[in-house]
């Protein structure tokens, strides 16, 4: 699996998964993102900011995920600078049981230790309990569970050692 940032050019490409992901999340009776929240419009600016990676097997784009240095919405009593922040990690439904999850997560730890931030943190609706157990296995651990007007959402995190420093 390769993963590189999305250039401005795939915006619709990475909306595309998004879409994909968000009806089929849909169909299951569990909607999930807003269509603002993956408009082509939006995806273009998070994209062009830099935040968007894409994963690739064999070519083929196998998931997307967002990646942020603040999340002042979900997070805003952490301090800046001291977290990355996952978002609007999807998988192309054709590379869906290929790990490609935990590989995109694998990636944002991995990213969360270059810039030398000691915490990987992400936020999921609380009642998404498959979602929850997979950020669970991959390491992450329940920080809090918060009300936004009617929903409720888990917050998780993750301590990421830099890679300066000697734990062994």
């Amino acid at each position: 699996m390769q993963i590189e940032q999305a250039r401005p050019s795939e915006a619709t490409t990475v909306a595309a998964v998004l879409n994909e992901a968000a009806r089929w999340i849909a169909a299951e009776g569990r909607p999930l993102w807003s269509g603002a929240e993956i408009a082509l419009e939006r995806i273009q600016r998070d994209t062009d900011a830099g935040s968007y990676f894409i994963a690739r097997s064999n070519g083929e784009v196998a998931g997307v995920v967002r990646l942020d240095l603040e999340d002042p919405n979900f997070w805003p009593e952490v301090e800046a600078g001291t977290s990355l922040y996952v978002h609007k990690l999807a998988v192309n439904r054709a590379h869906a049981g290929q790990g490609v999850p935990l590989q995109l997560l694998d990636f944002a730890r991995e990213r969360t230790r270059s810039l030398g931030r000691p915490f990987l943190r992400l936020d999921c609706m609380a009642d998404r309990a498959p979602l929850r157990a997979l950020y669970e296995r991959f390491g992450f651990s329940l920080h809090s569970v918060i009300r936004k007007g009617e929903w409720s959402f888990a917050r998780y995190e993750l301590p990421v050692q830099s890679s300066g420093d000697s734990s062994s």
